[in-house]
Protein backbone atom coordinates (compact mmCIF):
# COMPACT_ATOMS: atom_id res chain seq x y z
CA UNK A 1 0.00 0.00 0.00
CA UNK A 2 3.42 2.37 1.11
CA UNK A 3 4.89 1.87 -2.54
CA UNK A 4 1.33 2.42 -4.16
CA UNK A 5 1.14 5.77 -2.53
CA UNK A 6 4.73 6.63 -3.12
CA UNK A 7 3.87 5.80 -7.25
CA UNK A 8 0.75 8.40 -7.15
CA UNK A 9 3.32 10.90 -5.40
CA UNK A 10 5.98 10.40 -8.15
CA UNK A 11 3.58 10.40 -10.61
CA UNK A 12 1.86 13.72 -9.24
CA UNK A 13 5.15 15.55 -9.16
CA UNK A 14 5.67 14.31 -12.76
CA UNK A 15 3.00 15.90 -14.02
CA UNK A 16 3.55 19.02 -11.74
CA UNK A 17 7.06 19.51 -13.25
CA UNK A 18 5.65 18.96 -16.55
CA UNK A 19 3.39 22.14 -15.72
CA UNK A 20 6.00 24.11 -13.85
CA UNK A 21 7.36 27.35 -15.33
CA UNK A 22 11.14 27.06 -16.65
CA UNK A 23 13.41 29.37 -14.81
CA UNK A 24 13.89 32.98 -16.74
CA UNK A 25 16.63 34.40 -14.80
CA UNK A 26 18.90 33.03 -17.48
CA UNK A 27 17.37 35.51 -20.13
CA UNK A 28 17.89 38.69 -18.19
CA UNK A 29 20.86 39.46 -20.55
CA UNK A 30 19.45 38.08 -23.60
CA UNK A 31 15.97 39.79 -23.55
CA UNK A 32 15.88 43.29 -24.56
CA UNK A 33 13.20 45.78 -25.74
CA UNK A 34 14.06 47.69 -28.63
CA UNK A 35 13.50 51.56 -29.73
CA UNK A 36 13.98 52.77 -33.03
CA UNK A 37 14.55 56.51 -34.09
CA UNK A 38 13.74 58.64 -37.61
CA UNK A 39 16.08 60.49 -39.12
CA UNK A 40 15.86 63.48 -36.82
CA UNK A 41 16.15 61.51 -33.59
CA UNK A 42 12.91 61.13 -32.70
CA UNK A 43 11.16 57.89 -31.23
CA UNK A 44 9.54 56.19 -34.05
CA UNK A 45 8.66 52.92 -32.36
CA UNK A 46 9.48 51.66 -28.70
CA UNK A 47 8.81 48.67 -26.10
CA UNK A 48 9.10 46.28 -29.06
CA UNK A 49 10.78 43.25 -27.57
CA UNK A 50 13.62 40.49 -29.50
CA UNK A 51 16.44 38.02 -27.94
CA UNK A 52 19.88 37.81 -28.54
CA UNK A 53 20.35 34.55 -30.92
CA UNK A 54 24.06 35.09 -31.16
CA UNK A 55 27.66 36.09 -29.30
CA UNK A 56 28.31 38.46 -31.97
CA UNK A 57 25.22 40.73 -31.64
CA UNK A 58 23.03 38.43 -33.79
CA UNK A 59 19.75 39.44 -32.29
CA UNK A 60 15.80 38.69 -33.57
CA UNK A 61 12.68 40.74 -33.03
CA UNK A 62 10.08 42.20 -35.26
CA UNK A 63 10.52 43.72 -38.91
CA UNK A 64 7.52 46.42 -38.34
CA UNK A 65 9.65 48.76 -35.80
CA UNK A 66 12.37 49.04 -38.42
CA UNK A 67 10.04 50.71 -41.72
CA UNK A 68 11.06 54.49 -41.89
CA UNK A 69 13.53 54.58 -39.48
CA UNK A 70 17.32 55.84 -39.53
CA UNK A 71 18.53 54.28 -36.42
CA UNK A 72 17.66 51.76 -33.72
CA UNK A 73 19.15 50.84 -29.74
CA UNK A 74 18.35 47.72 -27.79
CA UNK A 75 17.55 47.31 -24.01
CA UNK A 76 18.36 44.79 -22.12
CA UNK A 77 16.69 43.39 -18.66
CA UNK A 78 19.69 44.17 -17.20
CA UNK A 79 19.64 47.46 -18.26
CA UNK A 80 22.54 47.56 -21.10
CA UNK A 81 21.94 49.68 -24.00
CA UNK A 82 23.82 48.56 -27.79
CA UNK A 83 23.37 50.61 -31.03
CA UNK A 84 22.06 48.38 -33.92
CA UNK A 85 24.42 48.09 -36.33
CA UNK A 86 22.68 46.16 -39.14
CA UNK A 87 19.80 43.97 -40.18
CA UNK A 88 21.11 40.75 -41.14
CA UNK A 89 17.43 39.99 -42.78
CA UNK A 90 13.76 40.27 -42.65
CA UNK A 91 10.36 38.34 -43.69
CA UNK A 92 7.36 40.93 -44.16
CA UNK A 93 5.00 37.88 -44.47
CA UNK A 94 6.07 36.44 -41.46
CA UNK A 95 6.75 40.24 -40.00
CA UNK A 96 10.48 39.33 -38.42
CA UNK A 97 13.73 40.63 -38.59
CA UNK A 98 17.51 39.33 -37.50
CA UNK A 99 20.01 42.23 -37.02
CA UNK A 100 23.20 43.05 -34.80
CA UNK A 101 24.07 45.33 -32.74
CA UNK A 102 27.66 46.72 -31.32
CA UNK A 103 29.32 44.33 -28.84
CA UNK A 104 29.43 41.11 -27.43
CA UNK A 105 25.91 39.46 -26.23
CA UNK A 106 24.43 36.79 -24.44
CA UNK A 107 22.40 34.33 -26.53
CA UNK A 108 19.81 31.91 -25.81
CA UNK A 109 19.49 28.43 -27.01
CA UNK A 110 16.88 27.84 -30.13
CA UNK A 111 14.09 24.82 -29.29
CA UNK A 112 14.80 22.62 -32.55
CA UNK A 113 12.29 20.51 -31.94
CA UNK A 114 8.54 21.64 -32.30
CA UNK A 115 5.96 22.05 -29.31
CA UNK A 116 3.07 20.33 -30.42
CA UNK A 117 -0.74 21.24 -29.99
CA UNK A 118 -1.84 21.62 -26.14
CA UNK A 119 1.75 22.11 -24.65
CA UNK A 120 2.14 25.15 -22.42
CA UNK A 121 5.20 27.60 -23.25
CA UNK A 122 5.69 30.44 -21.64
CA UNK A 123 5.91 34.44 -22.49
CA UNK A 124 8.45 36.14 -21.69
CA UNK A 125 8.56 40.24 -20.83
CA UNK A 126 9.25 42.99 -18.22
CA UNK A 127 7.37 43.76 -15.49
CA UNK A 128 7.94 45.96 -12.72
CA UNK A 129 11.41 46.23 -14.26
CA UNK A 130 11.74 43.19 -13.46
CA UNK A 131 11.64 39.75 -16.22
CA UNK A 132 8.56 37.76 -15.57
CA UNK A 133 6.69 34.76 -17.89
CA UNK A 134 2.94 34.16 -18.44
CA UNK A 135 1.90 30.89 -19.48
CA UNK A 136 0.00 29.91 -22.39
CA UNK A 137 -1.09 27.04 -24.41
CA UNK A 138 -0.93 25.37 -28.38
CA UNK A 139 -4.09 25.94 -29.16
CA UNK A 140 -3.16 24.86 -32.88
CA UNK A 141 0.61 24.30 -35.23
CA UNK A 142 0.88 24.68 -38.66
CA UNK A 143 4.16 23.80 -40.78
CA UNK A 144 5.72 26.02 -43.19
CA UNK A 145 8.58 26.01 -45.86
CA UNK A 146 8.99 22.19 -44.96
CA UNK A 147 10.78 22.26 -41.71
CA UNK A 148 9.41 25.18 -39.55
CA UNK A 149 6.67 25.61 -37.26
CA UNK A 150 3.93 28.26 -37.13
CA UNK A 151 2.21 28.25 -33.33
CA UNK A 152 -1.50 29.91 -32.40
CA UNK A 153 -2.06 30.09 -29.15
CA UNK A 154 -4.24 31.49 -26.12
CA UNK A 155 -3.05 32.88 -22.70
CA UNK A 156 -5.50 34.85 -20.45
CA UNK A 157 -2.72 37.58 -19.77
CA UNK A 158 -1.37 38.35 -22.67
CA UNK A 159 1.18 41.01 -22.49
CA UNK A 160 0.66 44.37 -24.31
CA UNK A 161 3.81 44.59 -26.59
CA UNK A 162 4.79 42.43 -29.53
CA UNK A 163 8.48 40.40 -30.14
CA UNK A 164 8.10 38.94 -26.60
CA UNK A 165 10.44 35.60 -26.51
CA UNK A 166 8.56 32.51 -26.01
CA UNK A 167 9.98 29.49 -24.47
CA UNK A 168 9.02 26.36 -24.13
CA UNK A 169 8.71 23.35 -21.21
CA UNK A 170 12.55 22.93 -21.25
CA UNK A 171 13.18 26.44 -21.38
CA UNK A 172 14.17 26.79 -24.76
CA UNK A 173 13.39 29.78 -26.81
CA UNK A 174 10.56 28.77 -29.45
CA UNK A 175 9.93 32.38 -31.37
CA UNK A 176 8.62 35.92 -30.84
CA UNK A 177 5.16 36.58 -29.35
CA UNK A 178 3.15 38.32 -32.00
CA UNK A 179 -0.61 40.23 -32.20
CA UNK A 180 -2.09 38.89 -35.40
CA UNK A 181 -4.53 40.79 -37.62
CA UNK A 182 -5.08 37.61 -40.28
CA UNK A 183 -5.64 35.01 -37.75
CA UNK A 184 -7.63 34.14 -34.36
CA UNK A 185 -5.69 34.78 -31.12
CA UNK A 186 -2.01 35.38 -30.50
CA UNK A 187 0.74 33.72 -33.41
CA UNK A 188 4.43 32.62 -32.26
CA UNK A 189 6.74 31.95 -35.92
CA UNK A 190 9.92 29.50 -35.06
CA UNK A 191 12.60 30.88 -33.91
CA UNK A 192 14.71 28.45 -36.36
CA UNK A 193 13.19 29.87 -39.22
CA UNK A 194 14.28 33.81 -38.06
CA UNK A 195 17.48 32.51 -37.30
CA UNK A 196 17.87 30.74 -40.46
CA UNK A 197 17.95 34.51 -42.40
CA UNK A 198 21.11 34.99 -44.08
CA UNK A 199 22.53 38.30 -46.06
CA UNK A 200 22.66 38.12 -49.81
CA UNK A 201 23.90 40.68 -51.77
CA UNK A 202 21.02 40.95 -53.66
CA UNK A 203 19.39 42.56 -50.89
CA UNK A 204 20.46 45.53 -50.75
CA UNK A 205 18.17 46.39 -54.54
CA UNK A 206 15.34 45.13 -52.51
CA UNK A 207 12.67 47.38 -51.78
CA UNK A 208 11.84 46.25 -48.67
CA UNK A 209 15.18 46.82 -46.95
CA UNK A 210 14.82 50.48 -48.33
CA UNK A 211 12.55 50.81 -46.19
CA UNK A 212 14.60 51.31 -43.48
CA UNK A 213 17.67 54.08 -43.23
CA UNK A 214 19.82 51.30 -41.06
CA UNK A 215 22.55 49.32 -43.60
CA UNK A 216 22.83 45.61 -44.40
CA UNK A 217 24.87 43.66 -42.98
CA UNK A 218 27.58 42.72 -45.50
CA UNK A 219 27.33 38.85 -46.06
CA UNK A 220 30.13 36.18 -44.71
CA UNK A 221 30.12 34.69 -48.77
CA UNK A 222 32.87 37.11 -50.43
CA UNK A 223 31.00 36.67 -54.07
CA UNK A 224 27.77 37.88 -52.28
CA UNK A 225 29.64 40.57 -50.31
CA UNK A 226 31.39 41.69 -54.04
CA UNK A 227 27.40 41.43 -55.42
CA UNK A 228 26.77 43.82 -52.50
CA UNK A 229 29.37 45.96 -52.90
CA UNK A 230 28.85 46.39 -56.40
CA UNK A 231 24.86 47.24 -56.17
CA UNK A 232 25.37 49.52 -53.07
CA UNK A 233 27.20 52.02 -55.69
CA UNK A 234 24.06 52.70 -57.90
CA UNK A 235 21.68 51.61 -54.62
CA UNK A 236 22.73 53.86 -51.71
CA UNK A 237 23.45 57.55 -51.40
CA UNK A 238 27.25 58.25 -51.02
CA UNK A 239 27.50 58.52 -47.12
CA UNK A 240 25.76 54.92 -46.89
CA UNK A 241 28.07 53.63 -49.31
CA UNK A 242 30.91 54.34 -47.48
CA UNK A 243 29.68 52.65 -45.45
CA UNK A 244 29.55 49.74 -47.12
CA UNK A 245 32.99 49.45 -48.27
CA UNK A 246 34.45 50.34 -44.72
CA UNK A 247 32.16 46.88 -43.97
CA UNK A 248 33.50 45.66 -46.60
CA UNK A 249 37.43 45.60 -45.70
CA UNK A 250 36.73 45.11 -41.97
CA UNK A 251 34.67 41.77 -43.59
CA UNK A 252 37.58 40.92 -45.78
CA UNK A 253 40.87 42.83 -44.84
CA UNK A 254 42.96 40.76 -47.38
CA UNK A 255 41.13 41.39 -50.25
CA UNK A 256 42.03 44.42 -52.47
CA UNK A 257 38.29 45.01 -53.94
CA UNK A 258 36.93 46.90 -50.73
CA UNK A 259 40.65 49.38 -51.17
CA UNK A 260 40.55 50.04 -54.61
CA UNK A 261 36.93 50.80 -53.98
CA UNK A 262 37.42 53.14 -51.51
CA UNK A 263 40.25 54.80 -53.18
CA UNK A 264 38.27 55.13 -56.58
CA UNK A 265 35.78 56.89 -54.02
CA UNK A 266 38.58 59.07 -52.75
CA UNK A 267 39.78 59.82 -55.95
CA UNK A 268 36.04 61.02 -57.18
CA UNK A 269 36.43 63.12 -53.75
CA UNK A 270 39.84 64.53 -55.33
CA UNK A 271 41.32 63.06 -52.14
CA UNK A 272 44.50 61.39 -54.58
CA UNK A 273 46.82 61.39 -51.41
CA UNK A 274 44.32 58.85 -49.37
CA UNK A 275 43.72 57.08 -52.41
CA UNK A 276 47.38 57.08 -53.29
CA UNK A 277 47.90 55.91 -49.01
CA UNK A 278 44.91 53.41 -49.13
CA UNK A 279 46.63 51.37 -52.28
CA UNK A 280 49.60 51.11 -50.45
CA UNK A 281 47.53 49.76 -47.37
CA UNK A 282 45.94 47.11 -50.06
CA UNK A 283 49.29 46.00 -51.18
CA UNK A 284 51.04 45.42 -47.50
CA UNK A 285 47.92 43.81 -46.09
CA UNK A 286 45.56 42.06 -48.95
CA UNK A 287 47.01 38.12 -49.56
CA UNK A 288 46.78 39.05 -53.71
CA UNK A 289 49.70 41.05 -53.83
CA UNK A 290 49.83 40.87 -57.87
CA UNK A 291 46.21 41.88 -58.07
CA UNK A 292 47.13 44.86 -55.54
CA UNK A 293 50.01 45.82 -57.41
CA UNK A 294 47.11 45.97 -60.58
CA UNK A 295 44.67 47.93 -59.17
CA UNK A 296 47.00 50.21 -57.90
CA UNK A 297 47.28 50.98 -61.41
CA UNK A 298 44.11 50.52 -62.65
CA UNK A 299 43.06 53.49 -59.96
CA UNK A 300 45.72 56.13 -61.30
CA UNK A 301 45.24 55.07 -64.68
CA UNK A 302 41.76 55.83 -64.48
CA UNK A 303 42.49 58.98 -62.67
CA UNK A 304 44.62 60.42 -64.95
CA UNK A 305 41.74 59.66 -67.79
CA UNK A 306 38.94 61.03 -66.41
CA UNK A 307 40.96 63.94 -64.24
CA UNK A 308 44.06 64.81 -65.34
CA UNK A 309 43.79 68.46 -64.44
CA UNK A 310 44.88 68.42 -61.30
CA UNK A 311 47.80 69.67 -59.12
CA UNK A 312 48.49 66.29 -57.91
CA UNK A 313 51.75 65.48 -59.68
CA UNK A 314 52.70 62.06 -57.95
CA UNK A 315 50.60 59.80 -60.18
CA UNK A 316 51.71 59.07 -63.97
CA UNK A 317 51.44 57.48 -66.72
CA UNK A 318 54.89 55.88 -66.25
CA UNK A 319 53.89 55.03 -62.19
CA UNK A 320 50.71 53.33 -63.31
CA UNK A 321 52.88 51.67 -65.77
CA UNK A 322 55.54 50.72 -63.43
CA UNK A 323 52.63 48.91 -60.96
CA UNK A 324 51.19 47.00 -63.34
CA UNK A 325 54.37 45.55 -64.88
CA UNK A 326 54.93 44.98 -61.24
CA UNK A 327 51.93 43.06 -61.03
CA UNK A 328 52.87 40.92 -64.39
CA UNK A 329 56.24 40.28 -62.92
CA UNK A 330 54.79 38.56 -59.02
CA UNK A 331 52.29 36.63 -62.08
CA UNK A 332 51.76 36.89 -65.25
CA UNK A 333 48.40 37.25 -66.53
CA UNK A 334 47.09 37.88 -69.96
CA UNK A 335 44.95 40.66 -68.18
CA UNK A 336 47.77 42.61 -66.72
CA UNK A 337 49.50 42.79 -70.08
CA UNK A 338 46.25 44.03 -71.35
CA UNK A 339 46.48 46.78 -69.24
CA UNK A 340 50.03 47.38 -70.14
CA UNK A 341 49.10 48.22 -73.82
CA UNK A 342 46.16 50.53 -72.88
CA UNK A 343 48.38 52.36 -71.03
CA UNK A 344 51.25 52.46 -73.21
CA UNK A 345 48.57 53.18 -76.10
CA UNK A 346 47.55 56.09 -73.52
CA UNK A 347 51.55 57.29 -73.86
CA UNK A 348 51.50 57.64 -77.72
CA UNK A 349 53.67 54.36 -78.94
CA UNK A 350 50.42 53.30 -81.08
CA UNK A 351 52.64 50.69 -82.98
CA UNK A 352 53.98 49.08 -79.55
CA UNK A 353 50.42 49.07 -78.49
CA UNK A 354 49.04 47.81 -81.52
CA UNK A 355 51.85 44.92 -81.71
CA UNK A 356 50.54 44.34 -77.69
CA UNK A 357 46.79 44.06 -78.63
CA UNK A 358 47.36 41.63 -81.59
CA UNK A 359 49.59 39.40 -79.84
CA UNK A 360 47.02 39.09 -77.07
CA UNK A 361 44.65 37.84 -79.48
CA UNK A 362 46.30 34.54 -78.89
CA UNK A 363 45.35 34.54 -75.15
CA UNK A 364 41.93 34.41 -73.65
CA UNK A 365 40.68 37.45 -73.42
CA UNK A 366 37.97 39.41 -74.70
CA UNK A 367 38.75 39.42 -78.52
CA UNK A 368 36.58 42.07 -79.32
CA UNK A 369 38.19 44.46 -77.72
CA UNK A 370 41.59 43.98 -78.61
CA UNK A 371 41.16 44.01 -82.09
CA UNK A 372 39.08 47.36 -81.30
CA UNK A 373 41.96 48.80 -79.78
CA UNK A 374 44.31 47.44 -82.95
CA UNK A 375 41.61 49.24 -84.95
CA UNK A 376 42.07 52.32 -82.95
CA UNK A 377 45.53 52.23 -83.00
CA UNK A 378 45.65 52.14 -86.54
CA UNK A 379 43.64 55.28 -87.14
CA UNK A 380 46.33 56.92 -85.04
CA UNK A 381 49.02 55.76 -86.97
CA UNK A 382 47.15 57.47 -89.93
CA UNK A 383 47.19 53.56 -91.44
CA UNK A 384 44.32 53.27 -94.41
CA UNK A 385 40.71 53.33 -93.69
CA UNK A 386 40.66 49.61 -95.17
CA UNK A 387 42.95 48.42 -92.59
CA UNK A 388 40.86 49.56 -90.19
CA UNK A 389 38.03 48.25 -91.28
CA UNK A 390 39.69 44.10 -91.56
CA UNK A 391 40.35 44.92 -87.59
CA UNK A 392 36.66 45.74 -86.89
CA UNK A 393 35.16 43.19 -89.06
CA UNK A 394 37.56 40.66 -87.09
CA UNK A 395 35.85 43.01 -83.81
CA UNK A 396 32.44 42.30 -85.14
CA UNK A 397 32.88 38.67 -85.85
CA UNK A 398 34.43 38.03 -82.06
CA UNK A 399 31.18 39.16 -80.42
CA UNK A 400 29.10 36.88 -78.98
CA UNK A 401 25.75 35.54 -80.82
CA UNK A 402 23.36 36.42 -80.84
CA UNK A 403 24.43 40.07 -80.80
CA UNK A 404 23.47 42.31 -77.19
CA UNK A 405 24.05 45.09 -75.94
CA UNK A 406 27.70 44.61 -74.97
CA UNK A 407 28.20 44.14 -78.58
CA UNK A 408 27.25 48.04 -79.79
CA UNK A 409 30.48 49.76 -79.43
CA UNK A 410 31.98 47.18 -81.75
CA UNK A 411 29.03 47.72 -84.93
CA UNK A 412 29.08 51.54 -84.16
CA UNK A 413 33.03 51.38 -84.98
CA UNK A 414 32.62 49.74 -88.01
CA UNK A 415 29.83 52.19 -89.04
CA UNK A 416 31.57 54.89 -88.64
CA UNK A 417 34.33 54.03 -90.82
CA UNK A 418 32.46 52.98 -93.39
CA UNK A 419 30.97 55.95 -93.46
CA UNK A 420 34.08 57.51 -93.40
CA UNK A 421 35.20 55.74 -96.09
CA UNK A 422 31.83 56.80 -98.33
CA UNK A 423 30.10 53.96 -97.92
CA UNK A 424 26.91 54.76 -96.36
CA UNK A 425 24.59 51.83 -97.09
CA UNK A 426 27.02 49.59 -95.52
CA UNK A 427 27.19 52.35 -92.50
CA UNK A 428 23.73 52.64 -91.99
CA UNK A 429 23.41 48.94 -91.83
CA UNK A 430 25.36 49.22 -88.89
CA UNK A 431 23.69 51.69 -87.62
CA UNK A 432 20.55 50.19 -87.96
CA UNK A 433 21.67 47.13 -86.20
CA UNK A 434 23.48 49.66 -83.14
CA UNK A 435 19.93 50.97 -82.70
CA UNK A 436 17.88 47.80 -82.23
CA UNK A 437 20.50 46.08 -79.92
CA UNK A 438 20.18 49.71 -78.07
CA UNK A 439 16.34 49.32 -77.94
CA UNK A 440 16.25 52.59 -79.56
CA UNK A 441 18.14 54.45 -76.61
CA UNK A 442 20.95 56.19 -78.49
CA UNK A 443 22.17 59.36 -77.76
CA UNK A 444 21.36 62.48 -79.41
CA UNK A 445 24.29 62.14 -81.47
CA UNK A 446 24.10 58.40 -82.64
CA UNK A 447 21.00 59.95 -84.58
CA UNK A 448 22.96 63.11 -85.57
CA UNK A 449 25.29 60.79 -87.73
CA UNK A 450 22.43 58.51 -88.96
CA UNK A 451 20.57 61.33 -90.22
CA UNK A 452 24.01 62.69 -92.07
CA UNK A 453 24.33 59.03 -93.52
CA UNK A 454 20.66 58.43 -94.83
CA UNK A 455 21.18 62.21 -96.53
CA UNK A 456 24.04 60.91 -98.47
CA UNK A 457 21.90 58.24 -99.82
CA UNK A 458 18.52 60.19 -100.15
CA UNK A 459 16.35 58.92 -97.61
CA UNK A 460 14.93 61.98 -96.50
CA UNK A 461 11.97 60.47 -94.04
CA UNK A 462 14.33 58.73 -92.34
CA UNK A 463 16.80 61.26 -91.99
CA UNK A 464 14.09 63.16 -90.85
CA UNK A 465 12.37 61.15 -88.48
CA UNK A 466 16.23 60.84 -87.14
CA UNK A 467 17.17 64.32 -86.79
CA UNK A 468 13.28 65.30 -85.11
CA UNK A 469 14.29 62.17 -82.35
CA UNK A 470 18.07 64.00 -81.93
CA UNK A 471 16.35 67.46 -81.62
CA UNK A 472 13.99 65.76 -79.36
CA UNK A 473 16.53 64.23 -77.25
CA UNK A 474 18.52 67.97 -76.88
CA UNK A 475 15.94 70.74 -77.14
CA UNK A 476 18.64 72.85 -76.38
CA UNK A 477 20.98 72.03 -79.04
CA UNK A 478 20.55 74.68 -82.18
CA UNK A 479 22.51 72.72 -84.90
CA UNK A 480 19.56 69.81 -84.28
CA UNK A 481 16.71 72.37 -84.95
CA UNK A 482 18.70 74.05 -87.77
CA UNK A 483 19.24 71.43 -89.61
CA UNK A 484 15.94 69.92 -89.46
CA UNK A 485 14.36 73.38 -90.49
CA UNK A 486 16.88 72.95 -93.39
CA UNK A 487 16.04 69.83 -94.50
CA UNK A 488 12.29 70.68 -94.23
CA UNK A 489 13.08 73.54 -96.53
CA UNK A 490 14.34 70.93 -98.75
CA UNK A 491 11.75 68.57 -98.97
CA UNK A 492 8.76 72.01 -99.58
CA UNK A 493 7.61 71.66 -95.98
CA UNK A 494 7.81 75.02 -95.87
CA UNK A 495 5.23 75.76 -92.73
CA UNK A 496 7.61 73.32 -90.78
CA UNK A 497 10.51 74.66 -91.45
CA UNK A 498 9.67 78.05 -90.45
CA UNK A 499 8.13 76.58 -86.67
CA UNK A 500 11.59 74.55 -86.46
CA UNK A 501 13.59 77.85 -87.62
CA UNK A 502 11.93 79.75 -84.77
CA UNK A 503 12.11 76.94 -81.91
CA UNK A 504 16.23 77.26 -82.30
CA UNK A 505 16.00 81.38 -82.42
CA UNK A 506 14.49 80.90 -79.45
CA UNK A 507 17.27 78.72 -77.91
CA UNK A 508 20.03 80.68 -79.71
CA UNK A 509 18.51 84.12 -80.60
CA UNK A 510 22.68 84.64 -81.89
CA UNK A 511 22.21 81.18 -84.67
CA UNK A 512 22.54 82.79 -87.98
CA UNK A 513 21.54 79.45 -89.33
CA UNK A 514 17.94 79.62 -88.23
CA UNK A 515 17.43 83.28 -89.68
CA UNK A 516 19.17 82.43 -92.91
CA UNK A 517 16.67 79.14 -93.23
CA UNK A 518 13.63 80.98 -91.97
CA UNK A 519 14.30 83.87 -94.88
CA UNK A 520 14.44 81.54 -97.42
CA UNK A 521 10.88 79.57 -96.21
CA UNK A 522 9.27 82.63 -95.96
CA UNK A 523 10.54 84.12 -99.32
CA UNK A 524 9.61 80.89 -101.01
CA UNK A 525 6.03 81.48 -99.36
CA UNK A 526 6.16 84.70 -101.28
CA UNK A 527 6.71 86.39 -97.98
CA UNK A 528 9.74 88.04 -99.67
CA UNK A 529 9.84 91.13 -97.51
CA UNK A 530 9.69 89.50 -94.01
CA UNK A 531 12.31 86.95 -95.72
CA UNK A 532 14.71 89.58 -96.44
CA UNK A 533 14.86 90.70 -93.25
CA UNK A 534 15.36 87.17 -91.93
CA UNK A 535 18.56 87.06 -94.05
CA UNK A 536 19.67 90.56 -93.50
CA UNK A 537 19.54 89.12 -90.19
CA UNK A 538 21.42 86.34 -91.01
CA UNK A 539 24.16 88.56 -92.63
CA UNK A 540 24.14 91.14 -89.01
CA UNK A 541 25.40 87.81 -87.33
CA UNK A 542 27.55 87.27 -89.80
CA UNK A 543 26.77 85.03 -92.51
CA UNK A 544 28.83 85.27 -95.14
CA UNK A 545 26.21 83.01 -97.74
CA UNK A 546 23.33 86.05 -96.68
CA UNK A 547 24.46 88.84 -99.05
CA UNK A 548 24.73 86.11 -101.86
CA UNK A 549 21.51 85.47 -101.29
CA UNK A 550 19.52 88.76 -100.43
CA UNK A 551 21.60 89.72 -104.32
CA UNK A 552 19.41 87.27 -105.62
CA UNK A 553 15.87 87.50 -104.08
CA UNK A 554 16.19 91.20 -104.27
Amino acid sequence: MKRLYSIIAILTLSISLSNAQPSVKKYGKSVFTLTTFDKDGNIKSSDIYGVFVGSEGEAISLWTPFIDTDSAIVKTSNGDIMEVESIIGANELYNVCKFKVKGKTSSVEIARKPSTQGENMWVLFNKNNKLGASKCEIDKTEAFMDKYTYYIISMEDAPEFSGCPVIDKDGKLTGLFQRSGSSAGINVVDANFTDSIETKGLFISNSMYRQTGIKLNMPADKQEALIMLVMAKEQCDSSKYVKYVDDFISSFPTEVNGYSTRAMNLVSAGHFEEADKTMKTAIEKTADKAAAHAEYSSVIYQKLIYSPDTTYKEWTLDKALGEIRKAYEMSPQPVYRHREAQIIYTKGDYQKAYDMFIGLTKEELKLEELFLEAAQCKIQLNAPDTEVVVLLDSAVSACPKPLTSISSPYILARGQIYDKMGEYRKALADYNVYDTLMLGNADAPFYYTRFKCELNIKQYKQALNDIAHAAYLNPNEPVYLAEMSSLQLRLNQLDDAIKSADLCIRIAPEFPDAYLIKGLALIHKKDKSNGLQMLEKARGLGDSRAQELIDKYK
